[in-house]
């Protein structure tokens, strides 16, 4: 009785433990062959950004390290966002998702328009001419493209 009743326990523990894990497809993300998502972040609302970055942090979340890379493409009036006179608690979200190799990168043609230098924008973003460009090329070269809401 003792012995079954181990069995049943090591089973519905086994279960929860099973049904609990996040399952990946094939092939499984590894360092060397690593899921790429780019977002695209196109809005200056501070609501959006915000729920895009949460966004980012479940999908940083459900990876083993090492095995994701993110790319944020900001284009539009979402180039406002990574500005350094935009909301401080927006910016340090952003720059948390930084130190976990979120890569941010800026459009120039929406800074040309603006008439907006790097220099406006907070550390380590880096640009491209034409962000809707680099979203193109970005999903050419296998990234998964996530426009959320």
């Amino acid at each position: 009785m003792r012995n079954s009743m181990f069995k049943a326990l090591f089973l519905l523990c086994f279960g929860v433990f099973s049904f609990a894990q996040s399952s990946f497809s094939n092939p499984e993300p590894t360092f060397e062959v690593q899921r790429k998502v780019v977002v695209q972040l196109y809005y200056a609302d501070i609501k959006r950004v915000n729920q895009t970055l949460g966004m980012i942090y479940n999908i940083l979340k459900e990876y083993p390290a090492q095995t994701l890379n993110v790319v944020v493409v900001t284009y539009g009036p979402g180039m406002r966002a990574i500005k350094k006179d935009y909301d401080k608690q927006t910016l340090l979200r952003i720059q948390s998702l930084m130190e976990y190799d979120v890569e941010f990168i800026g459009c120039r043609n929406t800074m040309e328009s603006m008439h907006w230098k790097e220099s406006d924008f907070i550390n380590d973003v880096s640009f491209v001419q034409a962000g809707i460009v680099e979203l193109i090329e970005r999903q050419v070269e296998g990234y998964i493209a996530v426009n959320p809401y």
